[in-house]
């Protein structure tokens, strides 16, 4: 009853990265509108930046409790004076994203390294998807100078897919989903099939995460049924309806076709028991290393287990078996 009281009485603060849009984030979304937290006896409050730099820095800034943002992000922006923050709890391998080739070009296109020479489109610099063309592109042996990298936005991307404007593109949904199933695309690589992360970038990582500040105080008590809420909302993401969730995520929704390309082409990513080994954010902290630039006094440890804040996590998940 005393712990109940507690965590009843702190209102446990989370950044959430936006926009809402983006299914890496629809966990925590969805465990509050479904109530899970409340079923928790856990009060959670969302802070809702729009990008996920903004989620790592209120964590930096000790404004918010906890931030769910990429690990790019958390290791560059929410360091505390070069501490890197904890994991708490994984949410998603990769972004759920795909490089599509027009279709007018798939005989001529059918390796990465048959992209030397030519234009790859990207949403915007900085994006998951320019990130993840930048691990792609090392894994196969396609060096940056080598290839010419433009921003157009997501939905003239999708036109300069259809126009052959670019050789390659890299884009999530709705608009990866609509250009394969109208046949004006093929990919290339798709990320969103499980099985695919692990073929194209090695082995298996985590892309999403919720994140404590280094110094973080959080307690088991909190952590337990943030960690027993959020796998509830993953099992419902993985198994549920487009139907049946639409109306618990408004501001994710959008139109009914999109929200439904979104959910299907996510269901994969999701790290369905939020486990991140040792060895998983080992091989995440190389590609994060190898696609951007890691402040210098940011100190990354060589134990990657002081980096993880995952006992309570654990605890939740042997209780179940």
């Amino acid at each position: 009853m005393i712990a109940w009281l507690v965590l009843l009485q702190t209102t446990l603060t989370i950044a959430v990265a936006g926009p809402a849009s983006n299914p890496e984030y629809w966990p925590l979304r969805l465990a509050e509108s479904e109530g899970y937290f409340a079923q928790e006896k856990l009060a959670v409050s969302f802070e809702t930046p729009r990008a996920e730099a903004g989620a790592a820095e209120a964590l930096a800034k000790g404004q918010v409790d906890l931030a769910a943002t990429s690990i790019d992000a958390a290791l560059q922006l929410g360091h505390l004076h070069g501490a890197p923050p904890k994991l708490v709890f994984g949410l998603t391998a990769t972004p759920a994203v795909a490089v599509l080739v027009p279709a007018a070009q798939k005989e001529n296109i059918r390796a990465l390294p048959d992209l030397v020479g030519k234009t790859i489109g990207v949403p915007a610099p900085g994006t998951p998807e320019e990130r993840t063309l930048l691990s792609l592109l090392a894994r196969g042996g396609v060096k940056l100078p080598q290839v010419t990298v433009r921003s157009f936005g997501e939905r003239r991307l999708a036109g300069a897919v259809e126009s052959g404007e670019v050789a390659a593109a890299v884009l999530g949904d709705p608009y990866a989903t609509r250009l394969l199933e109208d046949g004006r695309a093929v990919a290339l690589v798709d990320l969103r099939t499980r099985g695919e992360p692990e073929r194209w970038l090695g082995q298996p990582g985590v892309h999403a995460a919720i994140f404590a500040r280094a110094d973080t105080r959080l307690r088991p008590e909190q952590l337990k049924p943030l960690a027993r809420a959020l796998l509830r909302a993953i099992r419902r993401l993985e198994t549920a309806t487009p139907e049946e969730l639409q109306s618990r995520l408004p501001a994710a929704a959008g139109f009914s076709e999109d929200f439904r390309a979104r959910l299907l082409g996510a269901r994969a990513i999701f790290l369905s028991d939020g486990w991140v080994s040792p060895a998983m954010l080992r091989a995440s902290v190389t590609l994060v290393r190898g696609r951007s630039t890691v402040p210098a006094k940011v100190s990354v440890p060589r134990n990657m287990d002081r980096l993880l804040l995952t006992g309570p996590l654990k605890e939740v998940l042997e209780s179940s078996r």
